[in-house]
């Protein structure tokens, strides 16, 4: 009998990243019979300093960065990422080699009873998020709620929430869904109203750059109309140069006449808010994503962006 290949996927220790670092074991072993797939943890920054805000601490790379290393250092040959975590700048000898089929990528409400929405909290609500972008959207579209810090992985957001006075919490419907926490969703946030996180819903796996053997195999759990439409948000969010504590929302959607990207700058507070919507080629996500960029900063967000970055710690 042949000797089967064998691929270690690094992973977080959350309940979610080693449902998806499973997911993908599952998959590749499902799709590729000589493959076997072993998963060991890694702790990121962003696991082990849970008492600060995350706009405090710097974003870039706060839950990538040693999984990274263990790529470069060959300890690892498969880096597995929640897509809205990944920078946009990924370390040489590196390449975000596949990305898998989106979830339905909106943000969902968890409050005190069914139904609820965003419009029907009480005012003066009391509303966690760990979230700059859910933060600014929320406090766009309500001045009068009260937006309270949140930090931990989902489970562990969930009992914060059920443990204490507020009123609700936003996260992502992926996370909730994937989990199999869906009875705590009180409703589904449209994007039209909050806009979500760029590649919020897929997955990104990061390879090292040589590594022609593992990407071959990662086609196989490759998702091109997704990878479309990351690439165009992915572009968008580095041409305004913002990480993931940035209040920058952005969503594409590929059609059979292009690829439509929505993206969105806000100030923390909320006052502000600059929205646009564009298409472009498929053939081009990227440049889709640079447009926007270039037209959403010469509208205003250019002046709202350098008064964030004078606050928010992005490196």
């Amino acid at each position: 009998m042949a000797k089967k290949t064998k691929i270690i996927i690094g992973s977080r220790g959350s309940e979610l990243a080693l449902w998806q670092s499973n997911f993908i074991k599952k998959e590749i072993e499902k799709k590729n019979k000589t493959v076997s797939v072993e998963i060991i943890l890694v702790k990121t920054k962003g696991d082990k300093v849970l008492d600060v805000a995350l706009s405090k601490i710097g974003d870039k790379g706060l839950f990538t960065k040693e999984l990274e290393t263990e790529l470069l250092d060959k300890k690892i040959d498969l880096a597995v990422h929640s897509l809205k975590d990944l920078q946009t700048e990924i370390p040489q000898g590196l390449k975000l080699a596949a990305v898998t089929k989106r979830h339905p990528v909106e943000d969902v409400l968890i409050a005190r009873k069914k139904n609820l929405g965003i419009f029907d909290l009480k005012e003066g609500a009391i509303v966690a998020t760990g979230s700059l972008r859910r933060r600014s959207q929320l406090l766009h579209l309500r001045p009068d709620i009260n937006v309270v810090e949140l930090r931990g992985n989902v489970p562990t957001r969930i009992k914060k929430f059920l443990d204490s006075e507020w009123d609700a919490i936003i996260l992502a419907r992926a996370g909730i869904e994937r989990l199999g926490l869906k009875k705590y969703v009180s409703s589904y946030i449209p994007t039209e109203i909050l806009l979500p996180a760029v590649g919020q819903g897929a997955l990104g796996l990061e390879v090292r750059s040589d590594n022609t053997m593992l990407e071959e195999i990662l086609l196989s759990v490759h998702d091109e109309t997704t990878y479309q439409a990351a690439m165009a948000e992915r572009a968008f969010l580095k041409a305004l140069e913002g990480g993931c504590q940035v209040p920058i929302g952005a969503f594409a959607e590929v059609k059979s006449n292009g690829i439509y990207l929505d993206g969105l700058v806000g100030s923390i507070d909320g006052s502000i808010t600059f929205r646009k919507k564009i298409r472009g080629s498929k053939k081009e996500p990227e440049k889709i994503g640079y447009t926007l960029a270039k037209e959403i900063k010469k509208a205003g967000a250019d002046k709202v962006l350098k008064e964030i970055y004078s606050t928010v710690r992005i490196k």
